[in-house]
């Protein structure tokens, strides 16, 4: 019940024109694509990864990946994420972080 109130006002705050809403969502969808990406990767890689997914990942999908909180990945998510991680600027992003050839 707390974690749906949480994020309700995440996504009402993000919607406003500042930053800050953004940033709690961001947060909160790190907490999701974390355990997709350490499906395939060991902690400090699957950190980078992360974030890169989390840089190139447009406002609609960091909301909807938001709302996975608290709840296994389903094949949605794991597809959102696979779907960033094709990104040009994203392999880039993985590749700078000298992680080659990632797939989920």
């Amino acid at each position: 019940m707390r974690a749906a109130l949480a994020l309700t006002l995440c996504i009402a705050a993000c919607t406003s024109t500042g930053d800050a809403g953004l940033d709690v969502l961001r947060a909160t969808a790190k907490t999701v694509v974390r355990p997709v990406v350490q499906q395939r990767l060991p902690g400090p890689q699957a950190e980078a990864v992360t974030i890169c997914v989390l840089d190139n990942a447009e406002k609609s999908e960091i909301i909807s990946l938001a709302k996975d909180v608290g709840t296994r990945a389903g094949s949605t998510t794991v597809q959102t994420v696979a779907t960033i991680l094709q990104r040009p600027n994203t392999m880039q992003c993985v590749l700078r972080a000298g992680i080659p050839g990632l797939t989920l």
